[in-house]
Parts: structure tokens; C-alpha cells; sequence
């Protein structure tokens, strides 16, 4: 269906590729994995046509429709989320817009040729039901919902929502439309896990081939059955799921580097025999033999070293008991509700994640305990000797624009000395001249990094963390999984990624409709209890 035969393409003065191959097949679901920066955008480009290979080629059958979902969603405004959806479904959408257009022109009593245009508009009509149009609208919104909109959300000016929604505006413009083949770029980032459970079953069904890049392990393992991994410029292929790519690639590196040794061993062997020998005559021919032999053996390679991060917790100050206590707390915005008379009390190494549909007031909960915003009525207490770490995203705009990111980190730690701080940047992945970049031109990925980077080298020993994981690429979210699991202090946190809920986790607290509902054990127990992954949908 999409083939790359031995794709050659480099950018800069970095080579991406050389002389790879793999291929998209029918039916496939395929999860596109390697580093940051390895190629996996510039592959969906080769797709699409936006770029080409410096040799070899991208063929795609033809007839093929393709949909690409990536982050640049570009500029949306002036019509409904409804409409904007509906516009990427083909020749219907057109029809859509006139469609409505008549309609406007019905409603208008100055019309100045109503018979016209209600004669016109009973053609547009029987066209517009002909090419499935009503259903195409009742399609749309059952995508929007799934995504997390309400019904006022689908019919506002899509212009009104913010970056995180008009990616899944995006997002759903690519699912409605149900391509032969769909390219999603990292679609489950902005989502929460309602929606990204609704976009599993989507993706499950969906009988297209599938292509996929995404930062969430469980989400990527639990849809695709091949993985094409980009390494060192070459697309190595897998057959099965996330999990035994894992093994499979530790497998086959473990087998390598036995194969180079035995190899190393036997050629070691032989130079020595030569070495010995060469100066004889009665030896010359199998001295000559010999270096004939090891001309012509194809030398193994060892396997490539991963370079893995890992950051290691100093210890924090021991906390008192009882680490933050609300009592009776009211929070509302205008007419809504949001907590009326919550009592929660946060004991120390306790690890609370907070789960609840959007609007729930998760955000908001981790507000009040970092004293962001105050309850309108009871209160909230933070105990003795707590020292709070708070990570929102709002935390990434509080970076200065023109500090690099070793001035920021020299900055907020001026006496530390420049080897552990290069040793902190690399840990979160800013290695080499990395740390001369301009904080202006950072990524979210590497704003995220770099604020955790901050308050996580003088650790708090509460944690107050909101959604730590959005655009940590896989291997940065093991090391703070692995940073996080050997943590000693107390954490308050939102996350969408379960594999992240499951790790971390001893207790939940769960926010729906009827209350808000504590449960004593992590997430793993949570779901084994209540049946839902996630929170608000039980019976």
C-alpha cells in the first residue's frame, strides 16, 4: 500500500536515513517509534508528497486516500466545530457550505429573490442527502463528543477555543473522514483519558491501515501490532505490539554484541597465528591463507548504545504528617460549582492522583493545595516543614525567553557549579550544545523538561503536579517514572497516561457528578474496583 524502498534523506548536515526500507500494508496498525529528531514527522511528509527522499523512493498505490493529523493545525475561526469537522469529509462539505448559505438567505424577510433561492435551495437539499449528508453531520458530532465536546463546544465559533481543542477539532476532521490510510502525529497528546479511551476503540475498529507516533506506551500498546523503529538511519520492522518490540529489540541487542564477541575472539585468534608465523617460510602459505580468509568476512558491528537518562532524587526534607488538610472547602466559578465542602486530608509518602472528567475540577483542587487560588469559603492548610514543588503549564511560560537553558538552571541554583548542572540538563535531555539553546525557541517538550529539570534538582517533598507528562517523548517519561517510583516524599497529581497512573500511585480520589469519592490503593486497584479506566462513567 505505502512502501519505502531503500529512502535515503538528510537534513542539514544530519543524515536521517540511509538506504532504508519498510512498508505500510493493508489493515496494518503500525506505531513509528525512535528519538526525538530521528525522521518520524519527515517519513509522514515523504508520505504526503511535502517532501521528498534525496534517493530512493515513497510509492503509494494509487487511488489511496491518506489523512495526516500532525500539531500544526494552522488558523481556525469563523465557523462552527460542526462545520469545521465536517469540511474535511470531501464534496459534501462544499455542498454543506451552500447549504447553509441558503438558509441564511431564507431566514432574511429582504430577501430579494426568495423563490430563487428556496428553488435552489430544494436542489442543494436532495443533493446534500444524496452524498449522506445528515448522517455525515450526526458522524461528526458523535467524533466531537468522543473527544470531549459538549454540544455548545460543536456549534461555537471554533476560533473561541484554545490550542489543546482545536487539535482535536483537527484530530477529528482526520477520523470523520476515515482515509484508506491515516497518519496520526502524536494524536493523544492535549486528550484526557476519557477521551483518549474513546479514541482506542476508535482506532481499534477503524479498518484503514493505521501509521502513529505517540509519547503515551500503554495508548500505542494497546492499538498497534507492528512497530517501524527509525535507528541510526535504517527502519527496523517488528511484528507484534509496543511490549515486544521492547523485548524483542533487547533480545536481538543482547544477541548481537554475543555474536561481535565471538567474532572478536576468532579474528583475535587468527592475527596471532599470522603474527606468530608470518616470518616463516615453511607457515607462508597458511599465513597467506589465512589473511585471504579475514579479507573476505563480513565484520559484525557491535549493537549501537542507547543513550538512556536517568536522574536520581537527592533526598528531600522529612515533612511532617500531615501534609496539606482541606476542610469544608467551597470553589465555584460564576454560576458553577465546582467542590461544596470537600474535606481532604494528604498524609506524608502518601501519592494521590486525581481522576474526573473535563471540568471535573482537577486543575482547580491542585490550585487550592499550591495556594494558586483561594477556596471561597473553609480552608486549606499546608503542615509543617512542607516544602511544595508546584508543575503547571502555566510554569512554562514563566521562563525567561532569553536565558539559555544552562543560564536558567545556573539561575535558579547559582552555587551548584557547572558540572552537576550539565549533568542535570543532560539527564533531562540536554546533551552537548543543547544547553546553549534560547528558552524562546524551546519546544513544549523541552520547556517541560527544563521546569521539571528545576524543581526537581533541590527537591521538594511535596509534589504538586499537573499533567507532568504532556510532549515528554517515551524514553524522558521512563526516567521520571523511575525518578518518581524511588521518590520518598508526598505527591498530589493529574496525569492522562495510565502507565504513569499505575506507577505512581497509592490512592485516588475521584471526582464525579454525585461527589467526590477517595479510594485507598493506586490506580491499578482502582480500575480492578470499579471496572472504568476512567473516571465519572460507572453506572
Amino acid at each position: 500500500m505505502i512502501r519505502f524502498e531503500t529512502i535515503s534523506k538528510h537534513n542539514s548536515h544530519r543524515i536521517l536515513f540511509l538506504e532504508a526500507s519498510a512498508a505500510l500494508n493493508r489493515g496494518e496498525k503500525v506505531g513509528l517509534v525512535g528519538p526525538n529528531g530521528a525522521g518520524k514527522t519527515t517519513l509522514f511528509r515523504m508520505i504526503t508528497g511535502e517532501e521528498l527522499p534525496d534517493t530512493g523512493q515513497v510509492s503509494v498505490e494509487k487511488q489511496v486516500t491518506i489523512g495526516y493529523f500532525n500539531q500544526d493545525v494552522g488558523e481556525m475561526a469563523g465557523r462552527s466545530a460542526v462545520a469545521e469537522v465536517m469540511d474535511g469529509a470531501g464534496p459534501v462539505s462544499s455542498v454543506a457550505t451552500e447549504l447553509a448559505s441558503l438558509e441564511a438567505a431564507m431566514a432574511d424577510p429582504d430577501c430579494p429573490d426568495m423563490d430563487a433561492v428556496i428553488e435552489r435551495y430544494g436542489e442543494v437539499q436532495a443533493r446534500f442527502e444524496e452524498l449522506g449528508g445528515y448522517e455525515l453531520e450526526g458522524r461528526a458530532r458523535e467524533v466531537l463528543a468522543g473527544l470531549g465536546f459538549s454540544e455548545a463546544m460543536m456549534d461555537g465559533d471554533v476560533g473561541a477555543l484554545s490550542g489543546g481543542w482545536k487539535m482535536r477539532v483537527a484530530l477529528a476532521r482526520i477520523l470523520l473522514m476515515r482515509p484508506d490510510a491515516m497518519l496520526l502525529d502524536e494524536p493523544s497528546n492535549h486528550l484526557d483519558i476519557e477521551s483518549l479511551i474513546w479514541l482506542e476503540k476508535f482506532l481499534k475498529e477503524y479498518e484503514g491501515a493505521l501509521m502513529m507516533t505517540s509519547h503515551d506506551r500503554e495508548f500505542m500498546n494497546r492499538i498497534v501490532t507492528k512497530i517501524i523503529e527509525i535507528d541510526g538511519g535504517s527502519l527496523n520492522s517488528y511484528s507484534g505490539d509496543y511490549v515486544f518490540y521492547e523485548q524483542q529489540r533487547v533480545l536481538n541487542e543482547k544477541q548481537q554484541q554475543a555474536q561481535f564477541e565471538r567474532q572478536q575472539a576468532m579474528l583475535a585468534k587468527e592475527l596471532k597465528f599470522i603474527e606468530r608465523f608470518k616470518a616463516r617460510a615453511s607457515h607462508a602459505s597458511q599465513v597467506q591463507s589465512r589473511v585471504k580468509k579475514l579479507d573476505k568476512i563480513e565484520r559484525v558491528e557491535p549493537p549501537k548504545r542507547r543513550q538512556t537518562v536517568l536522574f536520581d532524587f537527592p533526598p528531600a526534607p522529612r515533612s511532617g504528617e500531615d501534609v496539606a488538610v482541606l476542610k469544608n472547602v467551597h470553589k465555584g466559578y460564576g454560576d458553577r460549582a465546582i467542590y461544596q465542602g470537600l474535606d481532604l486530608t494528604i498524609r506524608r509518602r502518601e501519592r494521590w492522583c486525581v481522576m474526573g472528567v473535563n471540568g471535573a475540577g482537577k486543575s482547580t483542587l491542585l490550585k487550592l493545595v499550591a495556594g494558586v487560588t483561594e477556596p471561597d469559603d473553609g480552608r486549606v492548610t499546608v503542615g509543617g516543614s512542607v516544602k511544595m514543588g508546584y508543575f503547571s503549564q502555566h510554569a512554562m511560560e514563566l521562563l525567561d525567553g532569553e536565558d539559555t537553558v544552562f543560564e536558567s538552571l545556573e539561575r535558579a541554583f547559582p552555587l551548584a557549579g557547572q558540572g552537576p548542572l550539565r549533568a542535570l540538563a543532560g539527564c533531562f535531555g540536554f546533551s552537548g550544545d543543547d544547553v546553549e539553546k534560547r528558552c524562546r525557541v524551546l519546544s513544549g517538550g523541552e520547556k517541560a523538561r527544563l521546569v521539571m529539570a528545576r524543581m526537581l534538582f533541590d527537591p521538594p517533598n511535596f509534589l504538586v503536579l499537573d499533567e507532568p507528562t504532556n510532549h515528554l517523548d517515551l524514553d524522558t517519561k521512563e526516567m521520571l517514572i523511575t525518578a518518581l517510583a524511588g521518590y520518598e516524599g508526598t505527591m498530589l497529581f493529574v496525569s492522562h497516561d495510565r502507565r504513569f497512573l499505575a506507577a505512581l500511585s497509592n490512592r485516588v480520589l475521584e471526582l464525579t457528578p454525585d461527589g467526590v469519592h477517595q479510594f485507598g490503593g493506586g490506580y491499578t486497584e482502582y480500575v480492578a474496583r470499579t471496572g472504568q479506566e476512567a473516571p465519572g462513567l460507572r453506572g
